[in-house]
């Protein structure tokens, strides 16, 4: 008797798939330097409910120097607040038809079958994941994730981010700064005079102690004008990028090293003439603890009442979030228009 019978080869399909759980979570997460470092810095946190709901200080209580009978104040403030974000799924189907069934009877066959299958939702789901870092979350009428696109706007004084209104709320807007026009005394062009200094100016003015953008994505064209600008001696790989199996520049600014990644491959969607500088203690990956990952239905999977089938699906379900926007900004390199 074949060993690959329909229920058989269903269970065969779910349980490939709760096995490589671990596994997919590795490959997919580990492949992006962004996910990797949220990883490492445990910023992949479980959720449960209807919501992602992350606590804020939106304000700060004023202190006062005061000496003998001055009156105190004490007026009222509202200083916590929430950030509401609606989780977000993302799935990676695949069937097989009776037909194939039958044509890979076999534990051989089966074996090959299914680990094919598996490698392609792996690189599915890699790819869904990548696209989305660097999405608005307007993707799939608005059901995919939020990315730096809109964790990380142009225009950052404009739009609802978590629920609430940046228009209102200056302290939850990132900043965004146009190197052609915003360094005035350092010039009006990003080439490999300007460039170095323009990114030790945006992480001087945007970071307080020990807080900054860490993390400093870079399109290919702007980070090639960055890389060339330093000499040998200057280029220096990040010790800690390198651990996670990442090349990055290390770069030395006021408020100290920062590692510069680039954003190439093929089929890369990270923008053009663009920087995105990251603060990564402020970034997390909120998933739910039943999707992470995992096969969509349990069992034996589905199988179709009308067709000759059997499906199944690799889902995740969460979001990532910008909690605190006050140290991540966006550059543009872009020329100036003619």
């Amino acid at each position: 008797m074949a060993i690959t019978s329909n229920v058989r080869l269903r269970q065969v399909l779910t349980s490939s798939l709760e096995d490589r759980s671990k596994d997919i979570q590795d490959l997919v997460f580990n492949s992006n330097p962004v996910l990797a470092v949220l990883r490492k810095n445990n910023l992949f946190k479980p959720y449960d409910g209807p919501d992602i709901r992350i606590t804020l200080g939106i304000d700060k209580l004023d202190a006062q120097w005061f000496t003998g009978y001055d009156k105190l104040g004490n007026a009222p403030k509202e200083i916590i607040n929430s950030a509401v974000f609606t989780p977000k799924n993302v799935a990676v189907g695949f069937s097989l038809t009776g037909t194939e069934i039958l044509a890979n009877e076999g534990r051989a066959k089966i074996i090959d079958l299914v680990d094919t299958y598996m490698e392609n939702a792996e690189d599915s789901m890699q790819n869904a994941m990548e696209e989305a870092i660097h999405g608005d979350g307007t993707g799939a009428g608005g059901r995919e994730m939020i990315g730096f696109g809109g964790a990380v706007p142009i225009v950052p004084n404009v739009g609802v981010y978590g629920g609430i209104d940046r228009t209102q709320v200056p302290m939850w807007r990132t900043s965004y700064f146009k190197a052609t026009t915003d360094f005035p005394d350092i010039g009006a062009t990003w080439d490999v005079t300007t460039a170095p200094r323009i990114l030790r100016r945006i992480i001087a003015n945007r970071s307080k102690g020990t807080r900054k953008a860490d993390l400093i994505i870079a399109d290919v064209m702007s980070y090639d004008t960055v890389q060339t600008s330093m000499t040998a001696i200057q280029r220096i790989t990040s010790s800690d990028m390198a651990k996670l199996g990442f090349d990055a520049l290390e770069l030395a600014t006021p408020a100290g090293p920062v590692a510069l990644l680039c954003a190439n491959g093929v089929g890369t969607v990270m923008p053009a003439n663009t920087i995105y500088g990251i603060d990564s203690k402020a970034l997390e990956i909120r998933y739910h603890p039943n999707r992470n990952m995992v096969p969509l239905f349990e069992g034996d999977g589905a199988r179709p009442i009308n067709q000759d089938a059997i499906v199944q699906y690799l889902v995740w379900n969460g979001e990532m979030i910008n909690k605190n926007p006050r140290y991540t900004w966006r550059l543009d390199t872009a020329p100036a228009a003619a």
